[in-house]
């Protein structure tokens, strides 16, 4: 695969995350990681390559035409991912590591979803090209990247809230999470498929 192509599928999967119609990636981002401080690093990567383990799984799979589901609920699927994501912050009162276990399914079933929801604009792209294989590594390295810059500008966000702001942990999870089950639930409602 010339190096080109790998670029330019690494562009397609990183616009797939920092791009400002990528709403719906950022907040469910933004709700897995809010529980999160710095000093979880290791668990905030093990959780962002599950999330993208997930997506690529779905993303093959749809590539390769094993699945296909309706674009109308896999839509509206991923804000309720997203809402359901938040809401279970806003009850977690133990923030250890062993206290954040459930995290590690929730990114992994929701890049799932989330997979299916890109699946078709991509299966065009790759469907024609001879290497889907590379171009599905080049996007996903692409998408892992993208969610590793949004990590950090969340992470020191988080950093400056509780350490100069001396926000509360608790307070800041509950505010970040409030804001993200309103917004996503209200993509959520726009987007039911019925």
């Amino acid at each position: 695969m010339p190096l080109s192509d790998f670029f330019f599928y690494f562009k397609l999967g990183w616009s797939h995350i920092v791009s400002l119609d990528a709403l719906d990636h950022q907040l469910f981002i933004l709700a897995l990681v809010a529980v999160y401080t710095a000093k979880n690093l290791k668990q905030v990567l093990i959780l962002v390559t599950a999330f993208t383990i997930g997506h690529s799984l779905t993303l093959l799979l749809s590539v390769l035409d094993v699945i296909r589901f309706s674009s109308k609920w896999v839509e509206f699927l991923i804000p309720c991912t997203i809402f359901i994501t938040a809401f279970s912050n806003l009850f977690k009162k133990d923030f250890s590591t062993k206290g954040l276990n459930t995290n590690y399914y929730l990114a992994l079933l929701f890049g799932l979803i989330d997979g299916m929801g890109f699946a078709n604009s991509v299966r065009m792209m790759l469907a024609k090209d001879q290497n889907i294989g590379w171009g599905l590594f080049g996007f996903n390295i692409g998408l892992e990247f993208g969610q590793l810059f949004f990590v950090v500008i969340i992470l020191l966000l988080t950093w400056l809230s509780l350490s100069f702001f001396r926000v509360r942990r608790r307070e800041w999870v509950i505010f970040i999470s409030a804001a993200v089950f309103s917004l996503a639930l209200q993509m959520a409602l726009e987007r039911i498929p019925f």
